[in-house]
């Protein structure tokens, strides 16, 4: 497609589309104002939680976020709901997915018209991360989100064409169903085959959010990253996610002897958030295949059974996990009753010992993730480490936690 052509179908104002925050059909309330590394914050007259420390760690920069921000809030047209800013009807200007499409597809302009190879490459890579945030949260049935997330994976794979280390799409049969498409990023320095880490990521994001987590922490330590949709999300879209949480990462898992690019008996977990779940289970179910699971803010028991811990949650984020589990239009009792049952000490796993080494990374006072879900973690391994995180200052807290459970990864890998 040309760019003028591009451009103009990208940019074409649409208005029949269903706008983002009606889709799932819950009775919305008033939750504690929050403020979290990973989640974001919850701003007053904002649907969606603002996460602009994650995004910028991703590549944006604070102005260009507050610049779209800025288009999104100033907009006069209808709204879903009037005290919302992110809730334009329609594709047009204002609305959410709009916005920050027409800035990805600034972004990929230049990429397209850039003569330096490098450059070209983190041009696109930026045009992902924004296309990625058009789509934001991954409701199901958002149609402009779905689109957002097809021109964000062909950003992506045009940019790692382009950047250090090399990247292989991989296509991974699931019985019962669909295959599903992995990303394996691999070091430019090293020499296959690769000890590797599955990153096992949050229900709010795509694979392809990560490249930073490869480029800066895993790569420099000669480890290779293979990512994964998790099951609802993404090119993993077509599974539901149920109580099996870890269905599709374990069968891939069980795949990893098939593919020559990675040392299969060098194989750890990163978990974080909702994927810590995943990566925890797999600690228990898949003991020979695995050398460490690492998770950060996991949410493995505390926020599934604890309805007052529910209560607080953003509104955006409950309807996220209702999408999730296929329950868009249930009494929010039902919602309560099915997220019981994803605790890993209800299911009758964490609680028990495995031999599998385990770091649990924590903040204090986190609403996702409490201090108990990380010392069960720790408690459950026969090698369980803590990991406490300083509240502040949160980007260098951030970062040195990152360091520091891939320098562990990497021992437990290379040992």
């Amino acid at each position: 497609m040309s760019s003028k052509n591009l451009s103009e179908e990208l940019f074409k104002p649409r208005f029949k589309h269903p706008e983002t925050s009606s889709l799932v059909r819950r009775e919305h309330h008033q939750p504690i104002q929050v403020h979290n590394a990973l989640e974001g914050d919850t701003q007053h007259c904002w649907y969606r939680m603002l996460n602009k420390l994650l995004w910028t760690w991703r590549g944006l920069s604070p102005q260009e976020i507050s610049e779209v921000l800025a288009r999104i809030a100033i907009c006069n047209l209808e709204h879903t709901s009037d005290a919302l800013l992110d809730t334009v009807i329609g594709y047009r200007s204002g609305n959410w997915n709009f916005e920050w499409t027409k800035q990805a597809g600034m972004w990929q302009q230049e990429a397209m018209q850039c003569e330096n190879h490098d450059l070209a490459g983190q041009h696109w890579l930026h045009a992902a991360n924004l296309y990625s945030l058009a789509a934001y949260p991954y409701i199901k049935g958002d149609e402009l989100a779905d689109q957002a997330q097809v021109l964000a994976n062909h950003a992506y794979e045009e940019a790692t064409q382009r950047l250090a280390g090399e990247l292989k799409t991989l296509t991974f049969p699931i019985s019962g169903g669909s295959p599903v498409t992995g990303f394996l990023h691999m070091p430019a320095q090293a020499q296959a085959p690769y000890p590797t880490v599955m990153l096992c990521g949050g229900l709010d994001s795509l694979q392809i959010d990560h490249y930073r987590l490869f480029h800066d922490y895993l790569a420099p330590r000669g480890i290779a990253m293979l990512t994964l949709d998790m099951p609802s999300v993404g090119l993993s879209s077509k599974w539901t996610l149920n109580q099996d949480t870890s269905q599709l990462h374990q069968q891939v898992l069980r795949e990893l002897s098939n593919v020559p690019w990675i040392d299969h008996t060098r194989v750890g977990l990163f978990g974080y958030r909702f994927g810590a779940n995943v990566a925890t289970r797999l600690a228990y179910l898949e003991v020979p295949r695995l050398r460490a699971v690492a998770t950060l803010g996991a949410m493995v028991h505390g926020v599934f059974v604890d309805e007052q811990r529910q209560d607080q949650l953003p509104d955006m984020y409950m309807d996220m996990l209702a999408s999730r589990l296929g329950m868009s239009s249930t009494p929010d009792s039902n919602l309560r009753t099915e997220l019981n049952r994803y605790s890993l000490k209800v299911q009758g796993l964490l609680g028990r010992r495995t031999p599998i080494p385990m770091l649990a990374a924590y903040w204090n006072n986190d609403l996702f993730s409490p201090e108990e879900d990380a010392r069960m973690i720790v408690n459950s391994s026969a090698q369980g480490k803590a990991l406490l995180i300083p509240a502040a200052p949160v980007f260098s807290s951030f970062d040195k936690a990152l360091n520091q459970i891939c320098d562990w990864l990497a021992k437990q890998l290379k040992d």
